[in-house]
């Protein structure tokens, strides 16, 4: 396996609805490494937390009851699948290493393999549903990254 140094430049700021930060805390933190960067909890709508893991940043709101209050959100029901149609990605430095030190610990829905593109990588469930791929660092602007039009995943 090869260790990709450069990564994409991206300017995104991914925020996942969470009801629940002490699992956020768990599986995030605990599980998946990534550390506080800065956390509010007043038990409303203004609660929020940022996370990070070698250099890639998730925030999640509002770690409580009012998820289900957000504006947009609150028109389906509670029980929707979180993040159905997205793929979070999130690229580590060794991630035949790490699959190996959490395999036993998550929900892995697409085992580790490397992919036509080169990249070695596995796709995860997180305790709410969202949809994660753990990656090797790359940088996707560069072409020999891409799908061949005959891939089905």
């Amino acid at each position: 396996m090869s260790h990709m140094s450069k990564d994409t430049p991206n300017n995104i700021q991914i925020e996942l609805h969470v009801p629940d930060f002490a699992t956020v805390h768990s599986f995030y933190g605990d599980t998946l490494g990534f550390m506080p960067v800065w956390e509010r909890t007043e038990g409303n709508s203004g609660d929020y937390l940022v996370m990070e893991r070698e250099g890639t940043i998730i925030s999640f709101w509002p770690g409580n009851e009012t998820v289900t209050q957000q504006s947009y959100f609150n028109r389906f029901p509670a029980n929707t699948k979180r993040g159905f149609g997205v793929e979070i990605v999130i690229p580590v430095k060794n991630v035949l290493e790490f699959h190996d030190s959490i395999k036993d610990t998550v929900n892995i829905v697409n085992p580790l393999v490397k992919r036509p593109w080169g990249l070695w990588d596995f796709r995860i469930e997180d305790p709410f549903g969202f949809y994660l791929r753990i990656t090797e660092h790359h940088d996707i602007k560069d072409t020999k990254y891409s799908v061949s039009t005959d891939f089905s995943d």
